[in-house]
This record gives C-alpha cells, sequence and structure tokens, in this order.
C-alpha cells in the first residue's frame, strides 16, 4: 500500500511538473516570436539622447499582435465548438401533430399503430422525452392497456355499461343529445382524455403487453382528433 501511494506522489509530481514546463513553452513561443519579428538599432554611446530615444522598447505597441498567435487561441475556439454542439445537443426540441382517428364503433380500440405512423419522422429523432397525447373530445377518452387480447378491450366496454347506467331508467337530466350522451361523458372524465408516455431512442417506451386505447362511448361516433406534443432531447 504504502508503494501504490508514494508510486501515485511521484506520478503527481512528474504531471506537475509536464504542465509547468508547457506554460513556459506557451510563453516563449509568443516572445520568440517577437523577437525574429523586431529589428534592434545599433548601440549608440552613452549617455547619447538620440540613442534612448532610437532604441526600440522591449515591450512595444507591436505586442498586441502577438495574441493572434494559433497555439492557445485555436484550443479555445474547438473548446467553444465543442461546448456549442453539446449545448445544441442537449437543447430541448419541440413537435406536434394532431392525429384524425376515422369514426369508431361503440368500444375499445387499440390504435398504437395509428398514432406511431403518424409521428414516427418526429419520434425518430427525441434520445429521451415525452409523449403527451390530448383528445379533443367529451364523450370519447384515451387510455393505455391491454394490447394483445381483444377480450380485454370487450370486457371494459361491458363493465362500463354496467357501472353507468343508460336509457330511461337512467336518472340523467342532460339527454337533449341522446341517452348515450350522459353516460359517454361520465365514462370519458372517469378514464380522462390525457396521456403522458415516455420517449427513449426514437420510440414510445411502452410495456411489452401496454397499448394505446381509443374509447368510443357513443352510438353513432364522429372522427375523434388527438393532438400529441413531443418534447425532450
Amino acid at each position: 500500500m504504502k508503494n501504490i501511494t508514494e508510486l501515485l506522489f511521484l506520478m503527481d509530481f512528474f504531471f506537475s511538473i509536464c504542465r509547468s514546463m508547457r506554460l513556459m513553452l506557451n510563453l516563449c513561443v509568443p516572445f520568440k516570436s517577437y523577437l525574429r519579428n523586431t529589428k534592434l538599432d545599433p548601440p549608440s554611446p552613452m549617455g547619447s539622447a538620440s540613442a534612448a530615444s532610437s532604441a526600440k522598447p522591449l515591450f512595444s505597441p507591436a505586442i498586441p499582435r502577438l495574441r493572434s498567435h494559433k497555439g492557445p487561441r485555436t484550443l479555445v475556439v474547438a473548446a467553444a465548438g465543442i461546448s456549442s454542439a453539446v449545448s445544441e445537443a442537449m437543447a430541448a426540441k419541440w413537435a406536434q401533430k394532431t392525429i384524425v382517428v376515422p369514426a369508431q364503433r361503440r368500444g375499445c380500440h387499440l390504435i398504437t399503430p395509428k398514432i406511431v405512423e403518424e409521428i414516427q419522422q418526429d419520434l425518430s429523432g427525441f434520445k429521451c422525452g415525452l409523449a403527451h397525447l390530448f383528445l379533443q373530445h367529451t364523450s370519447a377518452s384515451l387510455t393505455i392497456n391491454e394490447n394483445y387480447d381483444s377480450d380485454v378491450q370487450s370486457d371494459t366496454e361491458t363493465f362500463l355499461n354496467r357501472i353507468v347506467p343508460e336509457g330511461r331508467s337512467a336518472p340523467w337530466k342532460h339527454t337533449l343529445e341522446g341517452p348515450d350522451d350522459m353516460p359517454a361523458h361520465i365514462k370519458s372524465s372517469m378514464f380522462g382524455c390525457a396521456l403522458t408516455i415516455p420517449i427513449t431512442d426514437g420510440r414510445l417506451n411502452m410495456g411489452t403487453w401496454q397499448g394505446i386505447w381509443l374509447c368510443e362511448h357513443r352510438d353513432h361516433a364522429t372522427p375523434r382528433k388527438i393532438v400529441v406534443t413531443l418534447n425532450g432531447m
């Protein structure tokens, strides 16, 4: 253990010397360039005022032009470029699209393929982010559920019809748009009209058996609009 500590100390000392030597070289290169581009006048007799006035001072106004030395400047510019590229890559970006789903019969419908097909071009540009889906209707709903067995969709529809009364015996006052309208509003609020799904490596990062459902609660439906907003990096 002691030998390892001594070895680490020697390595650190060695790298400190290397850094000091590199700093000295960076200081010497501009000064050497200055001497090479500066011609000194011949020496004059001591005490001569003209000699003092004619000799170029060691640090003359010509020194600032040595800042054009490309070594440190190139490193600074390169670092700035890398920083800019990283910032650009890390900057949040947005995309949004309204998807129209054709009218569906009453029940629960798996629409994952439709959604992915519509947003694939934008979705592929996101490494990490969130996809927000918003249904612009009050008599349908969105939810995430089983994507394999269609019996789950049928059973869910059966459950909704049993838990929310419908028909003449139902206690609803809002009947202007038909006996199925008020139950549709209640079912819409039960499941909700919005979903948020994580994005990973250009795809919707859902579970193996998860899918996006559009639940249609009306007997005579119309096309449904879903606004999909993508946000991330």
